[in-house]
């Protein structure tokens, strides 16, 4: 059978890569080949095309899947029962209902539990004291799935950490009981901007809780370390990368200092990052990060131990609108999370993004993690990604650049001194507002909202939502119990600029909301007239392109039933179409022969404001869109010509 094998390149000439940059720069016109490379957020070119020279293999210091420094990974092979943790996240605010819905999933699939707590009910469970929280975990096995803790309130989460201790201990075997309490003052500082009573007490508290935490539960995480909160605030990767370990450095000094050795507050340490569709740099920002933790391990003189990833989907890329795209962005970030690695990935649900995620939400998150493990086959294969000469070649870039970041935030005097002033979140602060830049210009698309919106979409099903009463915090009770002789030593708050969670789709979303709100004011959705001028093989694409443009913004556009041969006829169409606004399109010939013409009489017809697609200049004519332009300054525009408030 061997012998009848046949080589499919047999009957093609060699190529050398000189011979495939030549033809480049035919195809380009005489262009070079820095014309098709692309940048990331970062700076870091991607290019067209990779070869071994680009990343070098001799002596390879990543080693192999398993064996120290662990750039490839914890695990030398793949684990048939569990070759990644499949968290879900659960948020409804009624412990009761938290309950079902875990309980439903547990048999469908997921393989550990990230509860959700936040005391008001708006994003999270509500759990503030040992009743509430048993409730939620009724018949929930902590030895067989994990119960990983997530408290977005005001506190550090060690009052919430107690409360899932105290839980922990009334089970059978309280030592097999796997948790991830996720304690971490400097996320707290970060997201809320406050660690009352200081950075100091807040520390030597976590020392002495963790301490007793990896007493009473050997087989659980007491830390975490947090890239993903600079993520969702717009934070480019190496930036995320260069927090996530300045986060680590920072609170396993601060530890060391509070009486808890570095090396033993690094075996309880978890890192989360976000992933979003960007699944290539995605794969390649989780290598990064593999390489910076081997990098600080090597500089502390600490020993080798495998990092351990939670890779969560990002929140930032969701809408509102269209959320069923949502499904696309949570599959692409689930296969960088798998690829590059991850030991935990927890994929949003799709209807996360508007409300309370229900049964089919929930459902989608988890099965497209099942069908990435076992229908593509990502779970049978031990670092999928390793070797990729592209994958290896950015994830070193990358670490590069996270390692200046990091470096950056050491000058400033480690993590929580450069959130103090405010250093960190202005660097964030630079990258957040040239990405939203991009997105108003539509360089960086978003499907169903910036680029190809259903004016007449089918709405995503939700939760039905009945939030029981709110509590006001965390019941102590649990940290005095677990710590009775602890004395806490408060001193002044730590104040920081808190970095806000952003959705790149805002902007237009927004401008989406006023007009619907308009529709359902009025019945009578926003329009625009497309005036088209000239042939319609010659008119189409740019008619297209203005009619995809105004929807971005909720506007109709309203065409002539049969494209008008005059422009008499042009007039009269816009008459007949009610609209007091107009776009011209066709192409550039017509536009010269025809535009000025066209323009007076559509005016004359009643035009309060004309557009034209494309940038060719005459009378009357007051705005043009063309590609990359200011869409969301062009739509707001637009949407006050037709009074829409």
């Amino acid at each position: 059978m061997a012998d009848g094998m046949l080589s499919l390149s047999s009957r093609f000439d060699e190529a050398t890569e000189a011979d495939w940059l030549s033809a480049v720069e035919k195809a380009l016109k005489g262009g070079g080949i820095e014309r098709i490379t692309r940048q990331t957020r970062d700076g870091l070119k991607i290019h067209p095309l990779y070869r071994e020279t680009n990343f070098a293999s001799g002596d390879d210091p990543r080693g192999a899947p398993g064996e120290a420094p662990y750039l490839r990974g914890g695990a030398s092979e793949p684990d048939k029962y569990l070759p990644w943790d499949i968290r879900q996240s659960f948020s409804h605010p009624d412990p009761a209902i938290t309950n079902q819905e875990i309980m439903r999933d547990l048999e469908r699939g997921v393989t550990s539990i990230h509860l959700g707590i936040e005391c008001s009910g708006e994003r999270g469970c509500i759990i503030t004291n040992l009743d509430q929280l048993s409730t939620a975990l009724s018949g929930v096995r902590a030895d067989i799935a994990t119960i990983s803790l997530g408290h977005r309130g005001a506190g550090s989460g060690a009052s919430a950490a107690a409360l899932l201790a105290l839980w922990a201990d009334q089970q059978e075997t309280p030592e097999a009981q796997k948790l991830a309490f996720n304690i971490s003052p400097l996320r707290q500082l970060s997201f809320t901007g406050k660690i009352g009573g200081g950075i100091d007490a807040a520390m030597a508290k976590t020392a002495s809780l963790v301490k007793r935490l990896a007493t009473k539960f050997p087989a659980s995480k007491s830390l975490a370390v947090d890239g993903q909160t600079a993520h969702e605030a717009g934070a480019s990767e190496a930036q995320e990368l260069g927090i996530l370990i300045a986060d680590a450095v920072d609170t396993l000094r601060r530890l060391d200092a509070a009486g808890l050795p570095a090396a033993e507050a690094a075996k309880q340490l978890v890192f989360k990052l976000a992933v979003d569709a960007n699944y290539g740099v995605g794969i390649a920002k989780l290598r990064a990060a593999r390489r910076l933790w081997a990098r600080v391990q090597e500089a502390m003189d600490l020993t080798p131990i495998p990092m351990e990833i939670h890779a969560v989907t990002s929140a930032r890329m969701l809408t509102r609108y269209d959320a069923w795209v949502n499904m696309l962005r949570g599959t692409a970030a689930c296969f960088a999370a798998a690829t590059g690695g991850a030991d935990m990935i927890t994929v949003r649900a799709f209807n996360e993004s508007f409300s309370v995620p229900e049964e089919l939400g929930r459902r989608i998150a988890r099965n497209t993690q099942i069908m990435a493990m076992e229908e593509s086959g990502l779970g049978r294969i031990a670092d999928p990604s390793g070797g990729a000469w592209f994958t290896e070649t950015l994830a070193e870039d990358l670490a590069q650049a996270a390692w200046a970041e990091f470096q950056q935030i050491e000058a400033e005097g480690g993590l929580v001194e450069s959130l103090v002033a405010g250093k960190a979140q202005a660097r964030i602060a630079e990258k957040r507002a040239a990405l939203m830049k991009d997105v108003a210009r539509r360089k960086i698309p978003v499907t169903g909202v910036s680029e190809f919106p259903l004016l007449e979409e089918i709405s995503a099903p939700v939760a039905d939502v009945s939030r029981p009463p709110r509590g006001d915090g965390v019941d102590p009770v649990g940290l005095t119990t677990l710590l009775p002789d602890y004395e806490d030593k408060r001193g002044a708050d730590t104040v920081a600029e808190p970095l806000t969670w952003i959705s790149v789709a805002e902007p237009f979303e927004t401008l989406r909301d006023r007009s619907e709100e308009h529709m359902e004011r009025t019945s009578a959705r926003p329009s625009i007239f497309l005036a088209t001028i000239g042939p319609l093989a010659e008119h189409t694409a740019r008619a297209d392109f203005a009619r995809n443009f105004f929807a971005a913004g909720g506007i109709e556009a309203k065409a002539a039933p049969v494209p008008p041969k005059s422009v008499s006829e042009l007039a009269a169409a816009f008459r007949a179409s009610g609209c007091k606004v107009a776009v011209l399109c066709g192409a550039d010939k017509h536009y010269a022969e025809e535009a000025a013409e066209a323009a007076s009489a559509l005016k004359a017809a009643g035009a309060v404001a004309l557009w034209l697609a494309g940038k060719h200049e005459a009378d009357s004519i007051d705005r043009h869109i063309f590609m990359g332009c200011d869409v969301v300054h062009e739509l707001t525009i637009a949407l006050a010509e037709l009074r829409v408030s």
